[in-house]
């Protein structure tokens, strides 16, 4: 059984890895790995696939950088080409990024079975383009592997067949339990001169957040706030930095004393970087799973989640964008322990070895 396994954003690297590794248990599947290059750069890419032991891609399309609509149309131009040389039985996609829709579309088409990993989340927001992505790829995958619970019943609200759907839980958090004990080894914290509890982190990249100059300018009063109170580190997104220029806010967040902006970190660092902070401000999906196994406090600054388990059983609140209700959420943080947050079901670390396991038995 030749099975295509497709990734080509930073997200979809940290899903893809115990997924390789869960094959080699089934001597009759062969995986092939092909990077879209979605994400082409040293800290977005290569880096990743180093830390997770993930193998070199047999194949890179190398897409690089584009609009929505170019990206997704090259992706698949490419990607026929391969999966018409291949005839893999299966194609394997993860996650939400273009990548995930345009090979999806395009084994549909070739009559090639398609296995969608994280299927069935929805934040019910039809302006964020990863929900179109995921919307999509459910209404055209055979197998559809489901992290949690909200996630099947929205399947079943949406018609899909039983027999499609398969409650697993999640890859991410294999290659979060994983690499835990090596992210401890990072020197990060103490490279950036911070202490163990004693700063908070903040991650933005939503077109959402950072392409409207009203919603930033909100985030960055919020953030001038929170650095005042405990050292703040940012991490900054290659897109967030660019369009903070174009908005005329990064002189505002570099003349904060408490901040401090650093470049993009492989996985193990951010990893101790988030599993050693006090708080915890994003507006990232895999963030909020992370935190809550982390039991580290999320804000999640967005108006939905796809994720409605890390608030429900883990560390997450969703705080929108309005700097008032940030700030009380954060104060609220501040004023308590996490305790001991519930670990959602299935979140054990062999999501992977059961998608392995169904996959294995299905006809070739």
């Amino acid at each position: 059984m030749k099975i295509i396994n497709i990734c080509g954003a930073r997200p979809n690297f940290m899903k893809i890895a115990p997924l390789m590794r869960a094959y080699k248990k089934h001597g009759n599947i062969e995986p092939m790995l092909i990077h879209t290059g979605q994400h082409y750069d040293a800290n977005m890419s290569d880096l990743f696939f180093k830390q997770l032991g993930i193998p070199e891609p047999d194949i890179n399309l190398e897409i690089g950088s584009a609009s929505h609509a170019v990206q997704t149309a090259e992706i698949m131009k490419r990607f026929e080409t391969v999966a018409i040389e291949e005839k893999p039985d299966w194609v394997v996609v993860v996650g939400d990024v273009n990548s995930t829709i345009a090979c999806a579309l395009v084994a549909t088409k070739l009559g090639i079975k398609v296995a969608h990993v994280e299927a069935g989340l929805r934040s019910f927001d039809r302006n964020m383009p990863e929900e179109i992505n995921r919307v999509l790829t459910d209404s055209i995958s055979d197998l559809l592997f489901v992290t949690e619970p909200s996630g099947m019943e929205n399947l079943k609200n949406e018609g899909v067949a039983d027999d499609k759907v398969h409650f697993v839980g999640n890859v991410m958090i294999d290659t979060l339990r994983a690499n835990f004990d090596k992210a401890q080894e990072s020197k990060i914290v103490e490279s950036l001169n911070l202490e163990a509890k004693g700063y908070n982190v903040v991650t933005l990249h939503r077109p959402s957040n950072v392409d409207d100059v009203t919603t930033m300018s909100r985030i960055v009063d919020v953030i001038d706030e929170i650095q005042k109170d405990l050292p703040t580190v940012f991490p900054m997104h290659p897109r967030t930095k660019h369009n903070l220029g174009k908005l005329g806010l990064a002189d505002r967040l570099e003349a904060m004393e408490n901040l401090k902006i650093i470049e993009p970190v492989g996985y193990l660092d951010f990893l101790k970087l988030t599993g050693s902070a006090a708080v915890v401000l994003t507006d990232s999906g895999g963030i909020q799973e992370e935190a809550t196994i982390l039991g580290v406090w999320c804000l999640t600054l967005r108006e939905n989640t796809e994720r409605p388990v890390t608030i429900d059983q883990g560390t997450n609140t969703l705080v929108g964008t309005d700097p008032t209700k940030i700030l009380d959420a954060y104060r609220n943080c501040r004023s308590q322990a996490v305790g001991d947050a519930q670990t959602p079901e299935k979140w054990d670390g062999k999501a992977a070895e059961r998608i392995a396991d169904i996959l294995a038995k299905q006809p070739a």
